[in-house]
């Protein structure tokens, strides 16, 4: 169980969470109440095990690829490490995505998920893993939760969408920057080895601060109260971990910025959340 745990990457399940968390709750302040239990739990699970079999392919992808070499500054992949046989990592793959296939819910997500280290074309190989991290952990996430909700889509849950696909992207590029000199030996051209380790430490500030400053934005124009702005009171945290992120490289700094990341977007979206539900 520690090794399927750790090959699971609990640290990155708050960039799942998170959106189906606000997109409900966004539901929950249009209609005053929570109109299907069920879409909350099937979204709930799905968006869970989705990440968890994205990371697992990924986990498998990178072992075969290449690209986790003993020099790597990140955890330890199971697979890589020889802790778990290539075989029975891509049949977990296949049950996590498999649960969420039973959830009905981002079907289209679950190849994206596949394809971001795997396939003849890995789009996370090519620079695009940001971009499929905010749209699918962003846009689709929240707005998805939104709409099973309601069967509709309106401003104010695209807006949050933005605001917490910015964070939940600030989680990947924390990942790409610690493995930056690794990925290039590798031939991973993910976009911090395109556009170099000073200008993804940029990016990194842009999309922390852009999380912040969106939500005002996605509240006035969704005309909605603006308690959910108490998301604001964790901005504090977003301090060490972006100080950290620009001065350290050793693996166990940018590891712990990694998860204060992960924390970050799991107490803005809580916060967001809980003001939501008290508008509501």
């Amino acid at each position: 169980m520690r090794i399927w745990l750790m090959a699971a990457r609990p640290r990155t399940l708050p960039a799942a969470i998170a959106p189906v968390l606000v997109g409900t709750a966004a539901a929950v302040q249009w209609a005053g109440h929570l109109p299907r239990w069920a879409a909350f739990f099937a979204a709930l699970v799905g968006s869970i095990f989705i990440q968890i079999g994205t990371n697992l392919a990924n986990d498998y992808s990178d072992a075969k690829r290449g690209a986790d070499t003993a020099d790597r500054l990140g955890p330890v992949r199971v697979t890589a490490s020889g802790m778990v046989t290539p075989h029975r990592v891509m049949r977990a793959t296949w049950v996590a995505f498999a649960v969420a296939i039973v959830c009905g819910l981002y079907l289209t997500a679950i190849a994206a998920g596949v394809l971001y280290t795997g396939g003849p074309r890995p789009y996370g190989y090519a620079g695009f893993g940001e971009v499929f991290v905010f749209l699918f952990f962003g846009l689709v996430a929240v707005n998805g939760s939104y709409y099973v909700q309601l069967e509709q889509l309106d401003a104010l849950p695209l807006g949050l969408s933005i605001s917490i696909g910015f964070l939940a992207t600030a989680i990947i590029v924390v990942n790409n920057v610690r493995d930056v000199e690794t990925d290039r030996r590798a031939g991973k051209n993910t976009l911090a080895v395109r556009i170099g380790r000073e200008s993804a430490v940029q990016l990194y500030m842009v999309l922390i601060g852009g999380g912040f400053l969106v939500l005002p934005i996605a509240l006035v124009a969704g005309e909605a109260s603006l308690l959910p702005m108490i998301g604001l009171f964790a901005a504090p945290l977003a301090i060490k971990p972006a100080k950290t992120l620009a001065e350290r490289r050793d693996g166990p700094a940018l590891n712990a910025v990694l998860a204060q990341t992960g924390a970050l977007l799991g107490v803005f979206s809580l916060l967001v959340t809980i003001g939501l539900l008290i508008s509501a």
